[in-house]
């Protein structure tokens, strides 16, 4: 039976490992480790030091961003990790009503809490950036228009400052209007010349 090995892949904190796009769980106690993946036709395999500890049944190519967890791999009882969920929340509250919904959303979407973690810390994390008030403004202008906004989708927002409601608005082909350019723009007199 063929199969491929993909090595030196990082177990996370929600204590799965990303192969094509997926995640599977490992026992919680390889959080932070290396391990190897040998993937056959239809299992995914994970070896830590040459030991398999867990199999998983692969998931189709067309999954993607899907988890494959084992509940036996979960701790019993969490011991308060640096974040959980009651803090990521707070950060969130604190920001605002709109980026707090939108950890929400990432949370109710989740299976397990713990597979929430890293998605909403990457949303949070933009206030670093971008600052929180643009942070709140983004997650504002996202909610209405997005199930389940994630990092990618806020950052674009930001990076186009489509948060901003005094930015130069320009009229849409059709009618309404739509944020105008940004940056520097040659008018038909450059190419003139």
């Amino acid at each position: 039976m063929p199969y491929t090995w993909a090595y030196n892949r990082s177990v996370n904190l929600d204590f799965h490992v990303v192969y094509a796009k997926n995640r599977y769980s490992v026992p919680h106690r390889y959080v932070g480790r290396k391990v190897d993946l040998r993937v056959g036709e239809s299992t995914l395999s994970t070896y830590h030091a040459g030991e398999r500890i867990a199999t998983h049944r692969l998931l189709p190519s067309c999954v993607k961003n899907g988890y494959s967890t084992d509940e036996a791999h979960m701790p019993e009882a969490f011991l308060r990790p640096e974040w959980d969920d009651a803090r990521i929340r707070g950060w969130a509250k604190k920001i605002g009503p709109s980026c707090a919904a939108v950890v929400d959303r990432i949370f109710d979407r989740a299976k397990v809490k713990e597979q929430a973690y890293n998605p909403s810390l990457s949303v949070l994390n933009l206030s670093k950036k971008y600052g929180e008030e643009r942070l709140e403004a983004a997650c504002a202008h996202a909610l209405p228009r997005l199930g389940s906004p994630r990092y990618r989708h806020l950052k674009a927002i930001l990076d186009s400052n489509l948060d901003d409601p005094a930015a130069p608005m320009r009229e849409k082909p059709g009618g309404g209007q739509e944020p105008g350019p940004r940056g520097h723009v040659r008018g038909a007199d450059y190419y003139r010349e």
